[in-house]
């Protein structure tokens, strides 16, 4: 790597003093050097970039701290009410890109820069996402709390600092294998170690009963083994209003680090075991829980999640108001995403009842009064369950508070339904069977005051099926609230360019109100409009070759249609759907029948879960097909299949400006929401999907004509698996038949025999719950109606402006709005100057 050519000029020596830092050119360079040259103690003889990203870092961050600190003065001189985000997840990707557009310094930065001899896209790719997630569940997370910051609502992220994040994605032999992802290796300059607020959480031990001093029966939890629960804090800036909020994330630590006489006696590995048992816990994102161990593991992360978050909000509570809680459900909320954080419920009992003295009937009306939960999923396998024993041996005390809650909710069904045996015995927050289980979707259920799903037909689904039966009890704490993404990291910072002909065109106010996006319906048919907006996309296109050339040595026809599907590899999206189509498309291409073709470049990415055999048994048949279509001669540019490896935040900042054409193709009834799909609307891509998700809600407010359905609906999928004879639609659909022929013949795994049976022998199933082969014929019919359109670039060019121009409602600032009207209720709060 070159020297960096810096300027001679001295670093300053002496310390800046935080208030009224220079958010112009000059002043960032002036402390870009003192932190390289003082702190980080380099020269311009330093060729490592990573040092670069660390000092300009540091110098941003310094200008979020001294935000940072007088938005939490705000807070505290208010008095304000508090809400907190409970997640076991946080994708927040890169935040030096966030930072800078949310501060308003991107140019004062790029210049800085320049003088500096650094280019600031070098320092941008050399930040580690930070993989704290899965996938929609944690980006949502880290767009709602963006969100929150922005609306200046005083809201606190609380999640887990998992060492490693979401495992790097390699593809060997077009299988994937899984890399540890240890994103802290070299640190991360965003966050401060917040040591004076670590949290003791127990576990183990047993229970004791005593009588206090007044006569009352109190419990002890007592003989336990504790860790620390250590918090580190990232600032999360709202857009240039000078709010910023917080994110705390938990370590585990041991309570004794060391243990000295097990050390002088020899048995040095036994003298750290504790330290590395308490670090275990905040080691890995969802560790494989198919064994005990994993399960206990998982357990533990949920618990010490909320027993220390819940212990910060109460130990900050008695700070400012003693031992009264009278007023604390009126002045804190707990919003619970998804039900992992549920355990939530039964520790903040624990904490008012067992530490702070307070009645049992007075520590559930607050709990009931301060909890909300978000559901997330309406595949049943999906909501956690816990073993009674696990419980019983991790949780003893829990387990307890759980038994008697649910005694009290199962005598209220009671009176509701007198009789009613089997009612009781569905509602019950214990599963009974050859193991008892605790259902942890119920405990959230019953001890919130507010259950809402993500999306219009997802929040129905729960409350026609998965939860019914508490919604005819409780129909009032049921709602609905249609998920959405931030438009500055999504747009604005994503794609430059479309974001600035956007505000050069209707203004800049659509990057805090997404509606004045409508504004541009009226130049979708403006041709200079039109041609400039094609320009853009072609350079996205390019930049998104461009990215993953390096991985890829495949020539790609920029002209083609870019047709993206990235997302978890789940059976239930479908990427299976997708494959068939591309063999479909290649069978056509090598029988000749290619008139009026449409040139296809189909890019898949996701990562399969490392203990799902089917998920990944698709990633390798995708690959094969790429394989065997991207090497034939006859087929040429018409058609391309690549499969992006590691896929992450920032894979997709790069890949959704490119896309033309978003498949959103979920069975219908199983996407709760989808986010990718409102990401890509926002960019201009069109939208081919079923009634499933938030793509009900996307038509809708595109029009049918910009929206490319297909597929059964909710309802038909049921009506459709009394009798589903797939190998029946096989024999009856020719090209359906020629692709599962090339399949069964091992057209794509010549070499391989047998390795995708297991697939085929899932396509023709009659219990299928993906319905696959159902929607197959009406998936290519519509995928037809594409190619036209696409065609006729005059028009495709005018839906996708259109489709940009319907995106307002997808924006979490409108989520979080609706969040905070219906169920926080909190007042926002502008920073002190």
């Amino acid at each position: 790597m070159p020297k960096r050519q810096f300027k001679k000029s001295q670093p300053k020596t002496e310390i800046t003093k935080l208030p009224g830092l220079g958010m112009d050119t000059g002043g960032l360079k002036d402390d870009f050097k003192r932190y390289y040259g003082n702190r980080l103690g380099r020269d311009e003889n330093c060729a490592s970039l990573h040092y670069a990203y660390e000092a300009f870092s540091l110098a941003i961050s310094d200008r979020l701290i001294e935000r940072w600190k007088k938005t939490y003065n705000a807070y505290k001189q208010a008095d304000s009410k508090m809400a907190y985000y409970l997640s076991m997840e946080f994708l927040m990707g890169r935040t030096l890109s966030n930072a800078m557009l949310n501060l308003g310094i991107d140019e004062s930065a790029k210049s800085a820069l320049y003088d500096l001899g650094l280019e600031l896209e070098e320092l941008v790719e050399n930040e580690p996402d930070a993989g704290l997630g899965n996938g929609g569940l944690g980006r949502l997370a880290a767009c709602f709390i963006d969100s929150c910051a922005t609306l200046q609502l005083p809201v606190t992220g609380y999640g887990l600092r998992y060492e490693y994040g979401m495992f790097t994605q390699l593809i060997v032999n077009g299988e994937q294998v899984e890399k540890p992802d240890h994103w802290l290796r070299n640190g991360n300059v965003w966050e401060i170690e917040r040591l004076e607020y670590k949290q003791r959480i127990k576990f183990g031990g047993r229970t004791e009963t005593h009588v206090d001093e007044f006569g009352r029966k109190r419990v002890s939890w007592v003989d336990t083994h504790d860790v620390l629960a250590v918090p580190f804090d990232t600032p999360v800036p709202g857009y240039q209003n000078g709010t910023v909020n917080t994110l705390r994330l938990w370590k585990a630590t041991a309570t004794e680090e060391f243990n000295l006489d097990e050390f002088n006696a020899g048995d040095y590995a036994e003298s750290v075991a504790a330290k590395n048992t308490a670090e275990n816990i905040t080691m890995v994102l969802y560790p494989n829980d198919a064994n005990e161990n994993g399960k206990a593991l998982r357990l533990k992360q949920q618990y010490l999640l909320a027993s220390a978050s819940l212990q910060d909000v109460l130990e900050r509570w008695i700070g400012r108001h003693g031992n009264d809680f009278s007023q604390f459900a009126a002045k804190n909320c707990f919003q619970l995403n998804d039900t992992h954080p549920s355990i939530a419920v039964a520790e903040l009992m624990r904490l008012l009842i067992d530490v702070y003295g307070l009645e049992w009937y007075e520590a559930w009306l607050i709990t009931r009064e301060t909890m909300a939960y978000t559901n997330h999923t309406l595949l049943p396998e999906a909501l956690e369950r816990w073993s009674v024993s696990l419980f019983r041996s991790l949780l003893p005390r829990l387990l307890e508070i759980i038994f008697q809650i649910n005694a009290d909710f199962l005598t209220e069904v009671s009176a509701r339904w007198p009789g009613d045996i089997d009612r009781q015995r569905r509602m019950s927050l214990i599963e009974e069977g050859h193991e008892q289980h605790v259902r942890m979707a119920y405990l959230a259920i019953v001890g919130s005051f507010s259950v809402n799903g993500v999306a219009e037909l997802h929040s129905k689904l729960l409350q026609q099926g998965l939860f019914r039966d508490f919604y005819e009890l409780w129909p009032e704490k049921f709602n609905n609230k249609t998920n959405g993404v931030t438009p500055r990291r999504w747009l604005a910072s994503c794609n430059p360019d479309l974001a600035e002909l956007i505000t050069e065109t209707i203004g800049g106010g659509w990057l805090t109100d997404l509606t004045q996006l409508k504004k541009l319906e009226k130049y979708a048919d403006d041709k200079a409009f039109q041609k400039r907006w094609q320009e853009v996309r072609l350079n996205a296109k390019k930049r998104l070759v461009d990215y993953k050339k390096a991985e890829h040595d495949i020539d790609v026809n920029l002209d083609a249609l870019f047709d993206v599907q990235v997302k978890r590899i789940h059976e239930y999206k479908r990427q299976l759907l997708n494959v068939l189509h591309v063999i479909h498309l290649y069978d056509r291409i090598k029988r000749g029948d290619t008139a009026n073709w449409t040139s296809r470049c189909v890019l898949i990415g996701g990562k399969a879960a490392p203990g799902y055999f089917m998920a990944k048994r698709i990633i390798k048949l995708i690959n094969n097909v790429s394989e065997v279509i991207n090497n034939d001669p006859m087929v040429g540019d018409k058609l391309k299949l690549i499969f992006l490896p590691n896929y992450r935040v920032s894979g997709m900042e790069k890949i959704c400006p490119g896309a033309d054409l978003s498949e959103q193709i979920s069975t219908a009834g199983k996407e709760a929401s989808g986010t990718g799909n409102m990401k890509f609307m926002m960019n201009g891509a069109l939208t081919i999907g079923t009634l499933d998700g938030a793509n009900i809600e996307i038509r809708e407010e595109v029009g049918d004509e910009n929206f490319f359905l297909f597929g059964l609906t909710e309802q038909e999928v049921e009506e459709a698996r009394r009798h589903y004879d797939p190998v029946g639609i096989i024999e009856a659909d020719e090209d359906l038949k020629r692709v599962m022929n090339l399949l069964e013949m091992r057209y794509f795994n010549s070499f391989e025999p047998d390795i995708f049976d297991p697939v085929i022998a899932s396509l023709k199933s009659p219990y299928d719950p993906w319905m696959t082969i159902a929607d197959f014929r009406s998936f290519v019919d519509a995928q037809r109606r594409v190619e036209e359109a696409y065609r006729d670039q005059e028009r495709w060019t005018r839906m996708s402006i259109l489709n940009c121009a319907a995106s307002g409602k997808f924006s979490t600032d409108r989520t979080i709005a609706d969040y905070n009207n219906e169920i926080w209720k909190l007042t926002p709060i502008p920073a002190l100057d």
